[in-house]
């Protein structure tokens, strides 16, 4: 992924108002992320725990979206597997993530989820410059290119649907 600018990502939002997408929380450490490790920008909002935002390049234009979640209140062994990357965390470390349509059927509260990995590292995790809780991800038999074209797909399939 290229480098983005605060601009580039306020810009870029499809599921909010430009009045939303101009208040909410931009990352302070833009210049000091791994940009060509990632897939997609993914972060939490610091002063609203629910919320947390993602944006992309997809076809030569970058997408965003606001999304909301309620944090797992799950027991001490319980697993869940992210729907993009298919990691498993233990105890919160996947939630639900629900992201209001673009256009009229979001201004009537219709909304999508998917089961993300709640600090959105996806790109991290699958190239092992990040570690789960559990300390590994399930061995694979696909190479590191086709896992990142497989978590592209489902991120995709996931945008195709707001």
């Amino acid at each position: 992924m290229r480098a983005l600018t605060e601009q580039d990502i306020r810009g870029s939002f499809i599921n909010c108002s430009k009045g939303e997408a101009k208040r909410l929380a931009v990352p302070r450490d833009l210049g000091e992320r791994p940009w060509d490790d990632l897939d997609f920008l993914g972060w939490r909002d610091p002063g609203a725990p629910d919320r947390s935002y993602l944006v992309t390049e997809r076809e030569d234009r970058l997408v965003g979206v606001a999304m909301r979640f309620q944090p797992a209140q799950r027991g001490f062994l319980h697993r869940s597997m992210c729907s993009l990357c298919l990691t498993t965390h233990p105890r919160g470390g996947v939630a639900l993530m629900t992201a209001r349509k673009a256009g009229p059927a979001g201004r009537e509260g219709n909304s999508v989820g998917a089961y993300m990995c709640t600090d959105l590292a996806c790109s991290l995790y699958l190239r092992g410059r990040k570690v789960p809780e559990t300390g590994a991800r399930f061995e694979e038999s696909l190479t590191l290119e086709e896992q990142i074209a497989r978590t592209r797909g489902n991120l995709f399939a996931f945008l195709d649907k707001l």
